[in-house]
């Protein structure tokens, strides 16, 4: 199969270039003193149209598949994974919208303009999204949300919140993902609203924004910031992780490619015993796996973006991809690192922003451990 017709590698190759000319000199820059990402970079990538890859054309979107946004995403992860995953934060957010939601924002969201943060986990509610504690109590013509939400990228910066929240009295502890409810809370950018107050998260990676947790202390909202109906917000926050899982796995080849590619290059320029390292057969076979398994997970993610643009059930592929390419991304940084020796372990190269990004890979939008479970289960059903 030819996956890459002509329009899909000059999509790849403005994507490459604009990585290589304006990503990576700011992300080697910026990442190692946890500078955020610039809004020139921001404004730059809204004019390429990276914001609305997914958003229909009568919208302002590019219109683009699955496949085409992979694309992307894979190269803007070569240089800096945060800027390959802000572009999700205008595109992969309106699970649950209605006609007149998208008509009213996704023409701002092409643009770069209108963007969310994600506020679902909590200290005690991570892969178990179910065990959601946070409290929505409708009081007249406002919702009350009252609790602790954690792993918020993006919270300050952002248009709006997504926040999930349980809306029923009682948790019935056969169907616990019943009665938690979505809503879309407005927000002026670049502050946190009155009665939601946060902390920046200290995390090891992903920099260029701030990951927050938030506590929410008897917030207001207004009612009709509900997105859908009461108590059916768990199958608005399952309903993109497909697409969700098919950009990480993109975002993890980025990076195992990133890594390679710089480690090629060290091994050709620097000399020991009287020879670039190069010549060492033990250095050349971890590159020659390095590349194989990055092939390998390029090609399962072309095939599921493909089928995901035909409407073809990707869950269970999506679960595999997600966990192949997070994995091997974090044992080609980890030996790309190694070659590398001192040098690697120090932040005058990028190839340690590689290697902690990539580990964070195996953890969002579902751990390794959560993919193993998804596609167990569909081979040899849930384990009640």
């Amino acid at each position: 199969m030819t996956w890459m017709t002509e329009d899909r590698l000059a999509i790849q190759a403005m994507a490459r270039e604009f990585a290589m000319k304006e990503v990576l000199p700011v992300a080697n820059e910026l990442d190692p003193v946890q500078g955020e990402i610039p809004m020139a970079l921001r404004e730059k990538m809204a004019e390429l149209g990276f914001f609305g890859m997914l958003i229909p054309e009568r919208f302002g979107g590019l219109g683009w598949g699955v496949f085409e946004y992979a694309i992307v995403t894979e190269e803007l992860a070569r240089g800096w994974m945060s800027v390959a995953s802000i572009i999700a934060r205008s595109q992969q957010f309106d699970e649950g919208w209605d006609d007149d939601m998208r008509a009213k924002y996704l023409p701002r969201a092409a643009r770069g303009e209108y963007m969310g943060a994600f506020a679902l986990s909590e200290p005690g509610a991570g892969s178990d999204v179910a065990a959601l504690s946070t409290r929505a109590v409708r009081d007249g013509d406002q919702y009350v949300i009252t609790g602790q939400k954690m792993w918020c990228t993006f919270a300050d910066g952002a248009d709006y919140l997504l926040v999930y929240a349980r809306t029923a009295a009682e948790v019935d502890p056969a169907h616990r993902a019943r009665g938690i409810s979505a809503f879309m809370v407005q927000k002026e950018r670049g502050v946190l609203p009155d009665g939601i107050s946060g902390t920046p998260i200290r995390k090891i990676g992903y920099h260029g924004w701030k990951t927050w947790e938030l506590s929410f202390d008897g917030f207001r909202t207004p009612a009709d910031s509900l997105i859908g109906e009461e108590g059916k917000g768990f199958a608005i926050a399952m309903g993109n992780l497909d697409v969700a899982r098919i950009h990480t796995a993109a975002r993890a080849i980025g990076l195992a490619r990133g890594a390679m590619e710089d480690t090629v290059n060290y091994l050709q320029q620097r000399v020991q015993f009287g020879a670039p390292l190069a010549v060492n057969q033990a250095l050349r076979f971890k590159v020659a796996d390095m590349a194989t398994n990055i092939e390998a997970a390029r090609a399962l993610m072309y095939q599921v973006a493909t089928d995901y643009d035909a409407g073809l059930p990707c869950s269970r592929p999506a679960a595999m991809v997600k966990l192949f390419a997070s994995e091997m991304a974090e044992k080609a940084t980890s030996d790309a690192l190694q070659m590398h020796g001192g040098a690697g372990y120090t932040t005058d190269l990028p190839i340690e922003r590689y290697w902690r990004d990539a580990r964070l890979t195996k953890i969002f939008e579902g751990a390794s451990e959560i993919q193993q479970r998804i596609i167990s289960d569909d081979i040899l059903g849930r384990v009640r």
